[in-house]
């Protein structure tokens, strides 16, 4: 799965041709969530900390998400995103 961001130890990846809706994958320790690019609703588990932080990174990187789908289903490189600061 290629890996999108980095970010106080929460790594986001996506898959290529991965089931609809677009979304992406937030592991942080051991755990892991999906969450969906659009409603921004997460499945699976991550602790309440981790899961503010990806929360807020997706918000502000939405569009962006939103292009990695793309691409990722046209198997294209996926660059990466900004780590929130």
């Amino acid at each position: 799965m290629p890996e999108l961001s980095r970010f106080y130890g929460i790594v986001i990846e996506m898959n290529y041709d991965d089931h609809a809706p677009p979304h992406f994958h937030a592991k942080y320790s051991g755990d892991e969530g999906t969450v969906d690019i659009s409603s921004l609703e997460v499945t699976g588990r991550l602790p309440n900390r981790a899961r503010r932080r990806v929360l807020e990174w997706a918000s502000i990187h939405q569009d962006e998400l939103l292009d990695r789908w793309e691409r990722a289903s046209r198997h294209e490189p996926l660059p990466r995103i900004a780590p929130l600061p």
